[in-house]
């Protein structure tokens, strides 16, 4: 039997919704054509080949976001550096939430999340774009 965790991922989660802003999707669309706010796409490239993508978001894997963010970080993409807003997405919104604390605490200071990630903007009628060829 596993040890018991300090703190559960819905618990990450959850601490990290009391500390960020949050919109829903239908706020999230009325942002699509602000040229100063990018929403920044967390899934895994195979999601995002899957499922289709929101229009002119930018893909940054989760697993790359510190180190695209810090601009002494030999990874670090410019567009990051850009006096902009950034809403991050994943697929549910779980990571998201984590992630937009971490960028937070790392001194990103406009950030938000959708709420309830591509699903739910796919379920309130968002636009989606898929690569042609994609599954």
């Amino acid at each position: 039997m596993a040890k018991p965790l300090k703190h559960t991922a819905a618990s990450l989660v959850a601490a990290a919704r009391e500390a960020i802003e949050e919109i829903d999707s239908e706020a999230g669309q009325a942002l699509l054509d602000r040229d100063d706010v990018v929403i920044v796409d967390l899934r895994d490239v195979r999601e995002r080949q899957r499922d289709g993508y929101i229009p002119g978001s930018f893909h940054c894997p989760r697993g790359m976001l510190e180190f695209w963010v810090d601009p002494d970080s030999p990874y670090f993409k410019p567009v990051f550096g850009e006096d902009k807003t950034f809403v991050f997405h994943c697929a549910s919104g779980w990571r998201s939430a984590i992630s937009t604390q971490l960028v937070q605490h790392m001194g990103m200071e406009k950030v938000a999340h959708l709420r309830d990630g591509f699903k739910g903007w796919e379920a309130a009628g968002g636009p989606v774009e898929k690569d042609e060829g994609a599954a």
